[in-house]
């Protein structure tokens, strides 16, 4: 069976550290479009419009940065952002650590996956379609959780590197068709 997943990189979330505390208030005061409330949320939120990127920096030097597509696109969306504290008077020394938390991402394996038969068959899952309509399947190389629907579609969480989310996805097709649990999508049950 021809391989012809489609895999799309939904969110990526990452810490980032600054080596240094952070003035919030300050920041609050200086950089536009920033929300800060310590009653509220002890982290300042600076939002990014284009590429739709949301962090949240905490006074210890710390952000969490999600929204991001690719991995380029979080390193130029931090890049702007200390560029922006940068620009309205932060005073920001050294370079920011990235670190990449979680990826989720959407496949679509254009197969129908018997997922009774995976339940059964696949080590490390779990499968209650009365609670839940994916089988849920606990991958330890690379290490990431699939949740798998009959439909071939699947949301691929816990990666740190994009190349994990397409090496996971291939070897779950691989795994599904050795088993024999998928079958040809039919014309007729194409989305349109």
């Amino acid at each position: 069976m021809p391989y012809k997943a489609v895999v799309n990189i939904e969110n990526i979330v990452a810490t980032v550290t600054l080596d240094q505390t952070l003035d919030l208030y300050a920041m609050e005061r200086s950089v536009p479009n920033v929300e800060y409330d310590p009653d509220q949320f002890p982290g300042l939120i600076f939002r990014l419009e284009s590429p739709k990127i949301t962090s949240l920096i905490f006074k210890s030097g710390k952000m969490v940065v999600t929204g991001a597509k690719s991995t380029d696109e979080l390193i130029k969306a931090v890049k702007r952002i200390i560029k922006t504290l940068k620009k309205y008077g932060m005073q920001l020394t050294g370079k920011p650590k990235i670190q990449i938390q979680n990826i989720v991402a959407s496949a679509n394996l254009h197969v129908i996956v018997n997922l009774d038969k995976a339940a059964f068959l696949l080590e490390n899952n779990m499968y209650e379609p009365e609670q839940f309509p994916g089988l849920i399947y606990r991958m330890d190389e690379p290490r990431v959780v699939l949740l798998i629907f009959s439909s071939g579609k699947m949301v691929i969480t816990g990666a740190k590197r994009e190349d994990e989310v397409h090496k996971a996805v291939k070897k779950i097709f691989d795994k599904l068709v050795e088993l024999d649990c998928v079958k040809p999508v039919e014309e007729e049950e194409l989305e349109f």
